[in-house]
């Protein structure tokens, strides 16, 4: 397993053609899997569920991708991690839906180490948390493409991006809650690299080793 930082911003489209370089690498035993941890400039991406009437704004560039889901924004101060994995080799039979729950349960337990409480909703993508006010806002985003049972693409979550950036659409097509992030939410500023530090911290305890059950 290879962690990798990308220091910068990087384009979107760079990111995806790495992305499909790498996992055709591992479906043929010639790379090793891979967790990449990359900053956008600011964009849209559609996923494959995507509505137009979700775009609403369309003031920065729009790209269609193959991941599942709608539409999602990306930004400085955002976090996003593209996870490269066999899943034929890491489960005894592929399972998609288990592959998600872990990646929901890396973000929860991720965001427990800044003594913030993530949470599932049944129906909304995604990882919730509940603010002061009661309300519930979207503070990290799921997105997974599955090709031949590699994974890719992968999570979001929000450090300290301008949340107004997400107004130009309707995040993964949930309009009646907002978004929130890590620095909004407690008030105080946390360093890009905590959060990583976090993310390789949790990331062994929720994702079982190779050849595992």
């Amino acid at each position: 397993m290879e962690f990798k930082e990308t220091h910068g911003l990087v384009d979107y489209e760079d990111a995806v053609s790495f992305m499909e370089k790498r996992v055709a690498a591992i479906r043929n035993d010639e790379a090793q899997e891979c967790v990449w941890f990359v900053v956008h400039p600011p964009l849209y991406t559609a996923g494959t569920s995507a509505k137009v009437k979700d775009l609403r704004n369309p003031q920065f560039p729009v790209f269609e991708t193959g991941r599942g889901g709608e539409y999602t924004y990306h930004g400085p101060g955002q976090r996003v991690a593209y996870i490269m994995l066999d899943l034929k080799q890491r489960q005894k039979e592929p399972d998609i839906k288990k592959y998600v729950w872990q990646l929901e349960e890396w973000i929860i337990q991720t965001l427990s180490k800044f003594s913030i409480r993530g949470e599932r909703r049944a129906g909304r993508i995604g990882i919730w948390v509940k603010g002061a006010d009661g309300e519930e806002r979207k503070i990290a985003a799921i997105g997974v493409r599955i090709r031949h049972w590699a994974t890719y693409h992968g999570i979001s979550i929000n450090l300290d991006p301008d949340l107004s950036h997400f107004e130009g659409i309707v995040p993964c097509g949930i309009s009646d809650y907002g978004v929130t992030s890590i620095v909004k939410e407690l008030g105080r500023d946390i360093a890009m690299s905590d959060l990583d530090r976090a993310l390789m911290t949790t990331w062994t305890d929720v994702f079982e080793t190779v050849h595992s059950s």
